[in-house]
């Protein structure tokens, strides 16, 4: 442990963290009320026939799950930047590359039409 704070290693100024994580919210809460395909990568220029194999709203507020997830991690470390330890940043890391992992299983397998 370095005794190094996030707030000592971020850089920039603190209103872009408050603008992103407000933005992430924003577009999770989109997503999570089953609108927003157009965001989703991949799904948004598969071709029809591909599109009809899952379940739209589904897969839409899985995403949503996704990155609400990520958008509550993201407001904790911009919220008390001060107080958590810099090595939060790797925490926050490994928690976005499981969700995505996350994501991408369910994506293709509880999304898909039956």
């Amino acid at each position: 442990m370095s005794g190094k704070t996030l707030a000592d290693i971020s850089s920039g100024p603190d209103w872009v963290l408050y603008l992103v994580t407000a933005l992430f919210a924003a577009l999770s809460l989109l997503l999570l009320l089953g609108k927003g395909s157009w965001l989703i990568a991949g799904y948004n220029t598969a071709p029809r026939e591909e599109k009809q194999r899952y379940d739209e709203k589904r897969l839409c507020r899985v995403t949503g799950g996704g990155m609400a997830v990520l958008s509550a991690l993201l407001a904790l470390m911009t919220i008390w930047e001060e107080q958590l330890p810099a090595e939060f940043a790797g925490v926050f890391a490994a928690a976005a590359v499981l969700v995505a992992a996350a994501v991408i299983l369910l994506a293709n397998t509880v999304c898909k039409k039956r």
